[in-house]
């Protein structure tokens, strides 16, 4: 897509007041280019007080502590793990603006006025921010904290050194983004506390951070995200300006930083998450990242002598619910919509670490809740520094929970469950996604998803949401990891239910609604629409209806299409990687493990099984970031003539 028919696309999305504040954004970049509106000297700071401390105090009982010493020990020697890319070599310090993907060295022109969508201008700019959030700081903060060896603070020093000579304000493509400055601040504040006595040590040095710091939060007070662009990152850029006003209220704007931010955050909590606890973004992860962020900011205000309302805390609880209630009783989170591996910060480095358990942690001791902590299963190193000895303590006193018994409907923010057993090795789950594209007017993050559902058995996935892998660039997987073909619905005319307008903006969108749940009794049924495929020259409305029958352990999935003409159809089913797959005539096996289903259904010619397909692409998983790994991926294909009902029928096997 060119620069041109993206930017279309995107003020087809404006209403009158954004275009307006565009144009006053753009006038505010252009007064920049003539030094109007920097602070290219900040004002001195003030120390007289300083943010209260928020993480343990001394150096808390880590279970990853030789993993902590080794991944701070690989940065000190200039290895790097940046997404797919594991152990690089990027030298110690790194090259700020080099990406360490293409080897792209982006330009030291004006921030605000370089182009980083552009591949060609800054390579892949997920490799290239990233570093620069500074997470590898707080490993080597943590590291001298928990050993107390002056060599991890003597790194932390230069790598910050290093960041200030190469990426000075406010030039370079580490000054475009308020999210990343956002998130680099509040890395900030958590080594500053970690590294303790030795800021001070070198007066310079520490000149030279605060005033990095001043110049960050009067970047993000400029630039925020507003209108349709008002999402995770709208909330990020609060949070980082927040933790700082609290770390650091050196400056008469401080305080004035704090309550913007503190309202912003307020208001944005309630906004952005639904009543129900799901985040209107329509992506797991990301309802992830914006419950970390509200936990970090609830736990920094307190450590502070603030807390956010009970609206707030309230809807936090309830996405935390919400994650309980996806997890199965394996720990696995259905991969639904956007996800780019983000941590706002990095303080834990166990094996097999998992960011939902830990949220789940966290909360479990916020607010005392016994089946929360049954859900995540064991306390982290994050919250061990995060809630010291005494949330330890607390984690301990919380009694064991009687059997799970999870939310089974969100009806605002759009998914339904059915299953049995819920918390046991006989657990069956079923997570229907009957919910709107996304949120705002582009529904960034948003997956062609609509009436998709994933299943899982015992805590083996069978059917699952092949996840995201790609952003900004390659952009035929984005399209596709987005796109309808790669969930577990039905296509239409080769068409995704919701039309692509660039790698985060959708046009016309699919608008599915609930027809019925009802999960009382051994029969349990969900049903629901959606219109998506009503914009094509004979409109198609889908209905699908998933009965489980939880005494025979068996589904029958109803896919009516309503319709007067002829449509190609194809109906995919996506299986988890331990699933060996066999197709069977008109139907397929599919065994992980002590788990297993038979699928079986007369549409067409029967199943055609795809396995890291290129053409088409089918028969993949991204379980992180820009990695994918071969899955099988079944489909029938058939041509209907008018109104039609196809029947899939599965049976649950154990053994």
């Amino acid at each position: 897509m060119t620069s041109l028919a993206w930017k279309i696309n995107r003020l087809k999305l404006m209403g009158a007041p954004e275009i307006a504040w565009r144009v006053r954004q753009l006038v505010q970049k252009k007064a920049s280019r003539l030094g109007l509106g920097l602070v290219l000297d900040p004002p001195a700071p003030s120390l007289e007080r300083l943010g209260a401390h928020f993480l343990a105090a001394g150096a808390p009982a880590l279970a990853g502590a030789a993993a902590l010493r080794a991944a701070a020990d690989d940065v000190l020697h200039g290895r790097w793990n940046v997404f797919a890319m594991r152990g690089m070599q990027l030298g110690f310090p790194p090259q700020w603006n080099r990406d360490p993907k293409t080897g792209t060295v982006a330009p030291m022109t004006l921030g605000k006025t370089i182009d980083y969508r552009s591949e060609r201008v800054v390579g892949d700019i997920k490799y290239l921010w990233e570093p620069s959030r500074h997470l590898e700081l707080v490993t080597l903060a943590a590291a001298y904290r928990a050993t107390g060896e002056q060599h991890y603070a003597q790194g932390a020093k230069v790598l910050l050194l290093s960041w200030f000579e190469q990426c000075p304000y406010p030039m370079g493509v580490h000054w475009t983004s308020s999210l990343e400055l956002a998130v680099r601040l509040l890395n900030w504040a958590c080594a500053w506390q970690l590294l303790g006595d030795e800021v001070g040590r070198d007066a310079i040095f520490r000149k030279r951070w605060l005033d990095n710091i001043y110049q960050h939060c009067h970047f993000i007070r400029g630039y925020f995200s507003r209108h349709s662009s008002a999402n995770n990152h709208l909330f990020g850029e609060f949070m980082g300006l927040y933790v700082a006003s609290l770390q650091w209220p050196c400056w008469p704007e401080s305080a004035r930083w704090h309550a913007l931010a503190r309202r912003g955050l307020e208001a944005e909590a309630l906004k952005q998450n639904a009543t129900d606890g799901v985040n209107k973004e329509q992506a797991i992860y990301y309802h992830h990242e914006v419950m970390d962020m509200m936990l970090l900011c609830q736990h920094i205000g307190a450590a502070n002598g603030e807390s956010f309302p009970p609206s707030y805390l309230q809807r936090l609880e309830r996405m935390a619910e919400f994650v309980a209630a996806l997890m199965d009783v394996g720990g696995n989170v259905p991969m639904t919509g956007d996800a780019d591996d983000a941590q706002m910060v990095r303080l834990s480095h166990e094996p097999e670490w998992s960011p939902y358990r830990s949220l789940l942690a966290s909360c479990a001791i916020l607010f005392s809740r016994a089946d929360l902590k049954a859900k995540a299963g064991a306390l982290d190193d994050k919250n061990r520094w995060l809630f010291g000895a005494h949330g330890v303590a607390h984690w301990a006193a919380l009694q064991p929970a009687g059997p799970e018994k999870p939310v089974m409907a969100f009806p605002e923010g759009g998914y339904y469950l059915l299953g049995k057993d819920f918390g046991t090795p006989g657990e069956v789950r079923i997570v229907a996604d009957c919910a709107p594209l996304g949120y705002l007017s582009i529904a960034a993050h948003g997956h062609a998803d609509a009436l998709s559902f994933t299943l899982s058995a015992g805590g083996e996935e069978l059917l699952v949401d092949p996840g995201t892998y790609a952003y900004h660039t390659q952009k035929a997987w984005r399209d596709y990891f987005r796109g309808t073909a790669a969930h577990n619905t039905v296509q239409v005319d080769g068409q995704d239910q919701s039309e692509i307008g660039g790698n985060f903006m959708w046009l016309r969108k699919a608008h599915a609604q609930l027809v019925t749940h009802r999960i009382a009794g051994e029969h349990q049924l969900f049903e629901g629409k959606h219109d998506g495929y009503r914009r094509l020259a004979d409109p198609v409305l889908h209905r699908r209806m998933i009965a489980f029958d939880s005494n025979r352990n068996g589904v029958v999935v109803k896919d009516i299409l309503e319709c007067f003409g002829e449509h190609e159809v194809a109906l995919h089913w996506h299986f988890g990687e331990n699933c060996q797959v066999r197709a069977e005539g008109g139907s397929l096996s599919a065994q992980a493990g002590q788990r297993g289903l038979r699928m079986a259904c007369g549409f067409g010619n029967g199943p055609d099984l795809l396995h890291c397909s290129m053409t088409p692409i089918a028969g993949w998983i991204s379980r992180k970031f820009d990695e994918k790994a071969g899955i099988t991926t079944a489909v029938w294909r058939g041509r209907i003539r008018g109104t039609t009902e196809i029947v899939t029928e599965i049976a649950l096997t154990a053994g």
